[in-house]
């Protein structure tokens, strides 16, 4: 009976072990390319720098990463003239996929300039911010500086 409950102890942690080393390790995710044309748009407010500020609308895909690697790069975007200016406002941002090549095309489109707030910090201005944020709360705190007592009042000796 003690060498069944052994071998079913070493079993436990071998399998307790196994599942904390794969935990331990991050999910490999392996995108596929789609195999078929995708079209994704957003519609974007940008502050007098051309930083994408918020998406207001969006028109997904059938591919949900390629929804998601595209919305993200809508939201780090830098809309700017070939000068470096920018123009406040409302844009479209079209991005299309072609399998054949597997190269996706942005387009960017002027809707509507000004009707946005020109000072608005850039949205990933606002994710650092939050992400810092966060950091710093859950950041241990330093250690306040403690006064000792004597050590010879501690130990009753003058030496």
């Amino acid at each position: 009976m003690r060498a069944v409950a052994g071998l079913l102890a070493t079993a436990c942690v071998a399998t307790s072990l196994a599942a904390a080393s794969a935990a331990s390790e991050p999910a490999r995710l392996a995108p596929h390319p789609p195999t078929t044309p995708q079209h994704t748009e957003f519609v974007v407010e940008t502050n007098r720098k051309g930083q994408v500020v918020r998406v207001r609308s969006g028109k997904s895909a059938p591919d949900l990463f390629f929804n998601a690697q595209t919305y993200g790069n809508a939201l780090q975007t830098f809309i700017r003239k070939p000068d470096g200016s920018a123009v406040a406002g409302t844009y479209r941002l079209s991005y299309d996929y072609t399998p054949r090549d597997q190269r996706v095309r942005r387009t960017v489109q002027l809707l509507r300039a000004g009707y946005v707030n020109p000072e608005a910090l850039g949205a990933v201005d606002v994710e650092a911010e939050k992400l810092r944020r966060e950091q710093q709360r859950h950041a241990a705190p330093a250690p306040s500086p403690s006064v000792l007592p004597d050590l010879k009042a501690i130990t009753g000796h003058k030496h």
